[in-house]
């Protein structure tokens, strides 16, 4: 019923791809078909080639120019959430892989006292990689560990009082960022807007746990992210419309398909007006060949728009049911 509401089907272009690891993603998640399981991909060469160079206390480390080293910035820890990601959403990899096992405790040694996972801004308080960071670690089947719980009580207590999420230092002047790297971390001004770049990420943890996903913060949030589609950002550098539509796939920044697909996994239902408004958006700007396009990193012969057509296809087919 789905594929009747779109001008093109997108499958057919999707299946025309020659990519046996996202085949294995549309045939299961499209298509509803009995597949092989999942550790079938575990042994291709680009998951076998990141894991190769994962370091010893399951770390990945950072190759490029490192200007925050002497401001405390853990590199390793976004490097290995980054490739992380990858092993994750295009391999289906979890925590039975046992160098899977070494990345989620290394992530987790860099856990404060206070629940949060810390370092991406040196001794910032981070709470939007937090919750992209904790999606991945509930995906990989650490959801009842105390430490992902700890780390929902973190950021319910950074929560704005109306709900939703910002990044403190972003209320600075960016050219106070190194000076303010070494001061103890800034809470957040709660009585601010919310800023949904930040709470887009946030939510992506609560929308993959099968408790917290049904809570009233997480259903809360969910309100108010759909009544910020396509308005401008509050704060960070990220504050133009043009942000909600630059798609890729693994998801890293807020975008229109990061928060449907959030809302997806927490069951809001498709004829929601906001929900609606999303839908209408993703139909009436599919490309001619049935896709939709990646925004970000386009590399001759990647699939990168394919992954992104195939995020957007799961979104639509809960939906438009």
């Amino acid at each position: 019923m789905w594929l009747d509401k779109l001008k093109t089907n997108p499958l057919e272009l999707m299946l025309s791809t020659g990519n046996p690891t996202l085949l294995f993603f549309i045939e299961r998640d499209l298509l509803d078909k009995i597949s092989e399981p999942v550790q079938t991909l575990w042994e291709q060469h680009e998951p076998t080639r990141l894991i190769a160079k994962q370091g010893m206390n399951g770390s990945w480390r950072y190759r490029g120019k490192r200007p925050g080293d002497q401001f405390g910035q853990n590199y390793e820890l976004l490097e290995t959430w980054r490739n992380l990601r990858v092993l994750v959403e295009m391999y289906g990899f979890n925590r039975h892989h046992p160098d899977i096992e070494k990345a989620a405790e290394y992530i987790f040694s860099c856990q404060t006292e206070e629940g949060d996972i810390r370092g991406i801004l040196s001794n910032q308080y981070t709470p939007y990689y937090m919750g992209a960071i904790m999606e991945l670690l509930i995906k990989i089947g650490y959801e009842k560990d105390n430490r992902i719980l700890k780390g929902f009580d973190w950021l319910l207590k950074m929560r704005q009082n109306e709900g939703g999420w910002i990044i403190p230092m972003m209320t600075f002047k960016m050219q106070e960022f190194n000076s303010i790297c070494t001061l103890a971390p800034f809470p957040p001004k709660k009585d601010l807007p919310f800023s949904h770049m930040a709470t887009g990420m946030v939510i992506r943890a609560f929308a993959v746990h099968p408790q917290y996903r049904k809570s009233q913060p997480a259903i809360q949030t969910g309100e108010l992210l759909k009544d910020r589609f396509f308005q401008e950002d509050i704060y960070t550098s990220r504050k133009s419309v043009d942000y909600w539509y630059k798609f890729q796939f693994p998801f890293w920044w807020t975008d229109l398909l990061t928060v449907m697909d959030s809302l997806m996994r927490m069951e809001f239902p498709g004829d929601d007006p906001g929900i609606q408004k999303g839908l209408d958006w993703f139909i009436q700007h599919q490309d001619k060949d049935g896709g939709w396009k990646s925004t970000y990193g386009k590399v001759k012969n990647s699939d990168s728009d394919l992954w992104v057509t195939y995020a957007v296809a799961r979104v639509l087919k809960f939906f438009l049911k």
